[in-house]
């Protein structure tokens, strides 16, 4: 019975390998969203430690890479010296995503604030021209959130680029993906996205660090059974090196 449970233990144990190879990609591709986002958001919060779970589930998803080639070997030959390798850098892992949920909670708390205290100052660096980085910016999250202004197209009128043009217009940006000929005109403001731009950005940052935060528990749990299996392995090949192994060839150290 003991022997059945062992080798039951093997056989999760390989299968959660393979997951830790797919769950090492996903994990990298979530790191590399959460920079990526950062570039098309970074004018609207100057904390650049905002990146720091990025970096660190980016560097936990090559560690996975690496446990899941040490476990698949360590394994399949059941070495005592592979699988306690295995296991430790597995919990240094999983210690590592406990960190990255801390600090995802930490800094998902203060998008808000960040958000808050920079969006004024951006639109207010908004000059109209594609090449000024701010401009960019304001354009880009208007299109892409369909939002227009802070709070309200409105907000547009406290401007220095609203007071300097003297059109009475908002920029194109602002204008809903359905209208034709939309000329950012105040005086048409069914033309026009009626929502702010404040709250959208900090719902679109929050979920991303929602998404860090969920990947790395995730994980997390799949690494605690992967612990779990090693530890039954390790501990039966080391009261019994000469119990059944899961590929035939003798014993291994």
């Amino acid at each position: 019975m003991g022997q059945c449970g062992v080798i039951s233990s093997k056989t999760v144990l390989v299968f959660l390998n393979l997951i830790f190879w797919a769950a090492a990609g996903i994990l990298c591709y979530v790191g590399a969203y959460v920079f990526i986002t950062y570039d098309d958001y970074d004018h609207f919060f100057e904390d650049v430690y905002t990146l720091i779970p990025g970096v660190i589930i980016i560097a936990a998803g090559t560690l996975l890479f690496i446990i899941g080639l040490i476990g698949c070997c360590a394994t399949i030959r059941e070495s005592r010296c592979g699988l306690a390798t295995f296991v430790v850098i597995l919990v240094l892992v999983f210690v590592t995503e406990v960190v990255v949920v801390v600090l995802g909670y930490i800094y998902r708390a203060k998008v808000e604030y960040e958000v808050d205290n920079t969006i004024t100052n951006v639109f207010n660096q908004y000059n109209g021209t594609s090449p000024d980085s701010a401009s960019r910016a304001i354009d880009y999250i208007q299109r892409q959130l369909h939002c227009c202004g802070i709070h309200n197209f409105s907000d547009w009128e406290k401007t220095p680029w609203f007071i300097e043009v003297k059109n009475n217009s908002v920029p194109l940006s602002c204008c809903r993906d359905s209208v034709f000929n939309c000329t950012g005109s105040m005086y048409r403001p069914g033309d026009l996205y009626s929502e702010g731009c404040e709250a959208l950005v900090v719902e679109k940052l929050q979920e991303i660090m929602m998404y860090v935060i969920w990947a790395a528990l995730g994980f997390a749990a799949i690494q605690l059974l992967g612990m779990l299996c090693a530890c039954i392995v390790l501990c039966r090949r080391t009261r019994d090196p000469a119990y059944e192994l899961l590929i035939s060839g003798g014993t291994y150290a």
